[in-house]
């Protein structure tokens, strides 16, 4: 495909309005369409699509396909998509940079938390932000929630600041410092064998010919089934998914005691010989261990260390 000048020009500079237009593009890409991307950006349909087409024509590239059919990316989408999520990275980090320069905590700042720890009465989570927010009242704070594996990748790409996970392995990529624990049990659900009979004695043996809802991926829950040498009949990508299987009646899982709570206090779900079938792990405040941290992630890993201290001592 022929390169027009206009376009060879924006290939050397980019401007604002192009970074608007890519921030744009890049709301729809993660939305999944136009019309499901006006409450992320807050403006009209009609002038998403007009900023779609705009920056197709300073590219010259058709970015998307919109029809009866759906909504999806072309080919050359997919590769602007991802240049585009590098671009408005480094932008941000541009702009948190130059805060460090002016000496005062500004910016954005991205924290990522692995699920359900909202619950648990040992995390001081909320504390920290708290603290943060006083402290920093100019920085916008984005929390977002994934996998272990995903905020590890985050972290070390610098898509994320700062993670709190469980610990499983370490990567040598990254600093962790403890901040607080949490206990796991197995739970069955009504309308399991298991249920009616709970705080009935078990062995590991036993729960082997048990069909299993874990996590798919590595963690603290795949360590523990390895090493038991337990078999997964069914795979979920997060405690809520866990949960729901256990609910169903026809699988046993380990969920948090926290997180679990409510469905035992509703008589949905019993934790099972507790004295047997539990483990505990210990959750991680992680960064990069090169570069250093921004001072607005140093500050915020601050808060997070002083909210905790005391569940430590």
């Amino acid at each position: 495909m022929q390169v027009s000048a206009r376009t060879r020009a924006l290939l050397g500079q980019v401007g604002d309005v192009d970074l608007r237009l890519l921030r744009v593009f890049k709301a729809v890409a993660d939305c999944g369409g136009m019309a499901a991307a006006e409450l992320e950006l807050d403006i009209s349909m009609s002038a998403i699509s007009r900023h779609v087409k705009d920056l197709e024509t300073r590219l010259g590239l058709v970015l998307c396909a919109r029809g009866r059919s759906g909504f999806r990316l072309t080919p050359e989408g997919e590769l602007l998509y991802g240049a585009a999520e590098q671009l408005l990275s480094a932008t941000e980090a541009f702009r948190s940079r130059l805060h460090e320069i002016h000496r005062r905590i500004g910016g954005d700042l991205h924290v990522a938390v692995f699920d359900k720890t909202a619950s648990n009465p040992l995390s001081r989570i909320a504390e920290a932000v708290a603290l943060f927010r006083d402290r920093a009242p100019e920085v916008r704070l984005h929390l977002h929630v994934g996998t272990i594996a995903m905020i590890e990748r985050g972290v070390i790409d610098g898509q994320y600041h700062l993670g709190v996970i469980p610990e499983h392995r370490r990567s040598e990529s990254l600093v962790y410092e403890d901040l607080f624990g949490e206990t796991m049990l197995l739970y069955a659900g009504r309308g399991h064998d298991w249920f009616t009979a709970a705080k009935r004695r078990r062995s590991w043996s036993e729960l082997r010919r048990q069909s299993l809802a874990a996590l798919g991926y590595h963690s603290p829950n795949l360590i523990t089934a390895q090493k038991h040498r337990l078999e997964r009949e069914a795979t979920a990508s997060d405690q809520e998914a866990i949960a729901t299987l256990i609910l169903s009646g026809r699988y046993v899982g380990f969920l948090p005691d926290h997180y679990a709570e409510p469905f035992v206090r509703g008589g949905r779900m019993r934790a099972v010989a507790s004295d047997t079938f539990f483990y505990r792990c210990r959750f991680s405040c992680i960064h990069r261990r090169a570069p250093a941290p921004l001072r607005l992630a140093d500050a915020f890993r601050a808060a997070l260390l002083q909210a905790h201290a005391a569940t430590q001592a």
